[in-house]
């Protein structure tokens, strides 16, 4: 590519400047910067800090190691004391055998010399340390295989400052960049990643004193592979599960797209594609970071891999997407995980989760910071409310609220015009313009809006005779209908999208029905009129009666929607009402008459006391 005068000038002024202790990580922002909006928004790539990677890198990778060396050096020194190797350190010796380091204590190597075989068990870890491979799946500009590479140099660092405290000298480190391996669908940020895991290895070098390999300073990574790490379509007519490289160890950020985004930014097709692929094992519209959990479960039930952790929205463990942390617990175990912790996104603040699993060997638990028993598919501990099954008796009662598919909702003003205007049939247009509430209107002052609602089958001419929300509909609804992709929706572009017939049957006998907000920071339910149509962001319940009212407010169904509930971006945010998980598991009490009628009379009176508050008597 031919660069421009001006591309020229800072090429030549950046190369006057001195890059020597230019901070790797920093190419991360470079990467997120250097795409640009849409294209991020695809790839779902953002930059992730050092904090937030060490919280994966510690207790994956280092930990064990670390153990690993505690048990090696304590072993040393037995036999610098004059004692015997451990069976696992005469396998080590057996494995790698001594070097010929210069020692002042190894005056007589004899191979029964308890300073030989102390030196060759200390030789023994610093090569396992040179055998770890580490991958990432996702690996962006590096961050992670880059502060993983450094966290192995520093382990081996203190082996060596071991060795020289007893006197073992000229040890340097064997720990090496083409031990981190990456997979990365972008060809710059591959480079990136090679170009940071170089430059923080000699840094490290430098810093530490130590020498490295100059000529040529650097040379290639293979180990960082340009691909797609879940889709193979190198052959479009049989598109396969790319095969994962074996690694001790995994670790990343794989990219943040939900279930919608991910279908959107990515195409109808890619994503019917992975679903085929993957259906079998988690459910179709997963989050895409879900893809990444199953294939490192995967790798870890195949033997090729020995601990994960990655990061996740914290969405990952409910509903469709805990499906993945499931299949990790059904083949090996969650040993450590931060349920719901700050992350910076484009200046603003989401929630991850950090989730850190093996094959069920790790026998300690960490939970949010707190040694835990157990850690469950939902990144909870104590009760395991993932067991909690659907109730029968529960069932058929509540409903999710209809889903337009289109601007049917018209203002009160509207409406009321409408409904003075005559019909040629005959009929009034109150047949099909009714009071509308979305779940907003329940958790603040209701905005007395209406909507256009032709009921679930009726034809075009028998709507048409509705002339004026008819028309309405046709100039305002059906353009915005006609773009849709699914064809049944642009073909019946005056009926709702999703008109809820059976939550329409089971209200249709009741003059006033219960609804809460889908969507609430404090949970509430209302009574709502009869003639009230609900949006989607409304869950009904099809009940009229106070006894049912009262339960549903009681502290204990509260608590209960608090913990199976779906939190939003923070716990502080409120929960998602699901009718599957909050109310269809609930277990409804079993009073006995009397307490029936306190628990109705409670509710009728907070229901009144809340009325007259919100709706004083003679305000218009």
């Amino acid at each position: 590519m031919e660069l421009s005068a001006t591309a020229l000038q800072r090429l030549g002024e950046a190369t006057q400047k001195n890059w020597r202790n230019i901070e790797p990580s920093i190419f991360g922002t470079l990467f997120e910067r250097a795409l640009d909006a849409s294209k991020r928004s695809q790839l779902g790539a953002h930059y992730t800090g050092a904090d937030d990677i060490m919280l994966v890198i510690d207790p994956v990778v280092m930990e064990p190691l670390r153990r690993e060396w505690d048990a090696a050096r304590a072993e040393i020194e037995t036999l610098l004391d004059g004692g015997e190797a451990s069976e696992s350190g005469l396998r080590d010796l057996l494995d790698y055998g001594p070097q010929s380091w210069q020692s002042e204590n190894l005056e007589n190597p004899d191979s029964d010399h308890p300073p030989e075989a102390a030196l060759a068990r200390l030789e023994a870890f610093q090569q396992r340390l040179a055998s770890v491979k580490v991958l990432d799946p996702a690996c962006g500009s590096g961050n992670f295989l880059y502060l993983a590479l450094r966290s192995l140099l520093d382990l081996e660092k203190q082996v060596i400052d071991f060795a020289a405290a007893q006197g073992w000298h000229g040890l340097t480190p064997t720990v090496q960049p083409d031990q981190m391996l990456g997979l990365e669908i972008n060809h710059y940020a591959a480079e990136l990643t090679r170009t940071a895991l170089w430059i923080g290895y000699i840094q490290w070098h430098q810093a530490n004193g130590f020498p490295y390999e100059h000529s040529p300073i650097l040379t290639p990574l293979d180990t960082i592979r340009q691909t797609d790490a879940i889709l193979d379509l190198s052959d479009p007519d049989s598109p396969a599960e790319p095969k994962w490289p074996a690694a001790e160890f995994i670790v990343g950020n794989p990219p943040f797209l939900g279930s919608l985004p991910f279908r959107r930014e990515l195409g109808d097709e890619y994503a019917n594609v992975v679903y085929g692929l993957y259906g079998d094992r988690i459910p179709n519209s997963s989050d895409l970071c879900c893809y990444w959990f199953e294939k490192a479960r995967a790798q870890i039930a195949a033997g090729n891999c020995r601990r994960a952790g990655l990061l996740g929205t914290q969405a990952i463990r409910f509903q469709r997407n805990r499906m993945a942390l499931v299949r990790i617990k059904e083949t090996g175990d969650i040993f450590n995980a931060i349920s719901d912790r700050d992350w910076v996104l484009d200046g603003a603040s989401v929630h991850i989760a950090i989730v850190c699993f093996d094959d069920g060997s790790e026998s300690n638990r960490i939970l949010d910071g707190r040694q835990v028993a157990n850690i469950y598919a939902d990144l909870t501990t104590g009760a395991d409310l993932t067991l909690a099954q659907k109730l029968a008796e529960n069932v058929g009662i509540s409903f999710a609220g209809g889903t337009k598919h289109g601007p049917f909702e018209i203002s009160r003003a509207i409406a009321e015009d409408m409904l003075r205007q005559p019909n040629p049939h005959g009929k009034p247009n109150s047949d099909v313009i009714r009071p509308w509430l979305v779940g907003r209107d329940i958790n603040q002052v209701s905005r007395d809006m209406w909507i256009i609602d032709f009921g679930t089958d009726m034809s075009e001419a028998d709507a048409a005779l509705y002339e004026a929300p008819f028309e309405y509909v046709c100039s305002v609804v059906k353009p915005h209908r006609d773009k849709h992709r699914d064809a049944k929706l642009r073909s019946n572009w005056w009926l709702h999208g999703r008109p809820r017939i059976e939550m329409r049957q089971a209200l249709s006998d009741l003059s006033r029905y219960i609804g809460t907000s889908q969507v609430a920071r404090h949970r509430l339910f209302s009574y709502i009129n009869g003639s009230v149509f609900p949006d989607k962001t409304i869950v009904v319940f099809a009940r009229d009666d106070d006894y049912f009212f009262g339960v549903l407010h009681s502290h204990i169904h509260i608590a209960w929607t608090a913990a199976i509930g779906t939190q939003l971006r923070e716990a502080k945010s409120g929960q998602r009402y699901l009718i599957s998980t909050c109310f269809e598991t609930f277990p409804f009490p079993h009073p006995t008459g009397e307490q029936r009628e306190a628990i109705a009379a409670a509710a009728a009176e907070l229901n009144r006391l809340r009325e007259n508050w919100l709706n004083p008597p003679g305000l218009s």
